[in-house]
């Protein structure tokens, strides 16, 4: 996997953060942004509605404010400080613009309710960032959150085994292995 590809499976928050890897920015267009949901809407219902949105530049603008809250906001939780309070008010303002409500509807032998929510696709899918970003924030596990052991790598990730040290095998694992390998094999 190459650096220009997005880094998928943690929560969304923190895949939304990792939409940053030090080579640049994975949501730079409207475009990129399409392209990021329909990778995680595999995973997230919410995605996948919005994979679908027409999206403009006003809807990866509201993406990325929340994008950058959630990363400073991540970034001195999981060093056990306390957020920015204007971090924790930018993810709190976008949950209030696009709320989530319960939508009842008859299928004809029970009542089902689904998360859906209100105004532009920019909005909802900032709003659902939001939210995953609270509940990850709010989460104790939030001070487990590494950043890759890859000395060129800036992505963040929950292991679920406390030896990982890599955001993944594919991307900088193998990577550091073979680095490894290469410097046994040819001293300098």
């Amino acid at each position: 996997m190459s650096d220009a590809a997005p880094l998928i499976g943690e929560p969304p928050a923190l895949d939304l953060v990792n939409t940053r890897p030090a080579g640049g920015d994975l949501l730079a267009t409207p475009d990129d942004l399409g392209a990021w949901l329909r990778l995680e809407a595999a995973r997230f219902g919410e995605a996948r509605e919005l994979a679908a949105a027409d999206l403009t530049a006003r809807d990866l603008a509201a993406v990325r404010d929340v994008r950058e809250h959630t990363a400073r906001a991540l970034d001195r939780a999981r060093h056990g400080e306390p957020p920015a309070p204007q971090d924790l008010e930018a993810l709190n303002r976008a949950q209030r613009t696009a709320p989530a409500i319960a939508e009842l509807a008859w299928d004809g032998g029970t009542v089902t309710a689904t998360r859906r929510r209100t105004g532009r696709a920019g909005e909802r899918a900032a709003g659902w960032l939001a939210e995953a970003a609270a509940a990850l924030l709010a989460d104790p596990a939030v001070t487990r959150i590494r950043q890759c052991a890859a000395e060129d790598c800036v992505m963040l990730f929950l292991p679920a085994h406390p030896r990982r040290r890599w955001c993944s095998a594919a991307r900088c694992g193998n990577r550091v292995r073979v680095a490894r390998h290469y410097r046994r094999r040819n001293p300098a």
